[in-house]
């Protein structure tokens, strides 16, 4: 069933990477630079301060700012962990696919997908009553996470498995927020 799994891992990899074409490499290479989303973080940090008094705005920043970090030591543990390699390193399927990135670390889960989707799901649950468009914020992991696929470093189950794993992550905390948050909210409250 495992050998099963990771077959058909590597196959829908081979699939979706050999999709790409010459014409969209220079796209899906600046969406998968970290620095192409700056203006993302700022538009983030820039909601916080305008949305929220300052205090609980540092507060919610400095939450999220935790989040990324405990997302990022979770994935770089459990990639040295399992020790999985990049499709780019991998020898039995490198020298057919589009390599567009060559890392040399691990594959297994992806970074890009747990820290884009845990980052926006609790950027989305602390702003979603003040701007009800946040939704859109979503667009960014997705294209972030199949970038990964496209450039040649991650398989599938990379991504999956980083995506829930950055949900449950923002699940976690945003439900410790609302439980320091929870004596704020009830004092608001008559």
């Amino acid at each position: 069933m495992y050998k099963k799994l990771l077959q058909w891992d590597k196959d829908v990899f081979v699939y979706l990477n050999s999709l790409g074409t010459d014409k969209y490499d220079n796209f899906w290479v600046t969406v998968t630079e970290i620095n192409s989303w700056i203006p993302l973080f700022l538009l983030f940090l820039l909601l916080f301060v305008i949305k929220f008094p300052l205090k609980k705005a540092f507060f919610q920043v400095a939450l999220v700012s935790l989040l990324a970090w405990f997302i990022t030591f979770l994935t770089h543990t459990v990639k040295i962990w399992v020790e999985r390699p990049r499709p780019c390193n991998d020898e039995t399927i490198n020298s057919f696919i589009r390599i567009l990135k060559t890392p040399v670390d691990f594959s297994f889960f992806s970074g890009h997908a747990s820290s884009s989707f845990a980052i926006t799901l609790l950027v989305y649950l602390l702003l979603r009553e003040k701007a009800r468009w946040t939704w859109i914020f979503f667009v960014w992991p997705l294209l972030f996470s199949y970038s990964r696929i496209y450039v040649g470093v991650h398989f599938p189950l990379d991504i999956l498995t980083g995506a829930i794993i950055g949900t449950l992550s923002a699940f976690l905390f945003y439900a410790i927020y609302m439980k320091f948050n929870a004596p704020d909210s009830r004092s608001n409250h008559p």
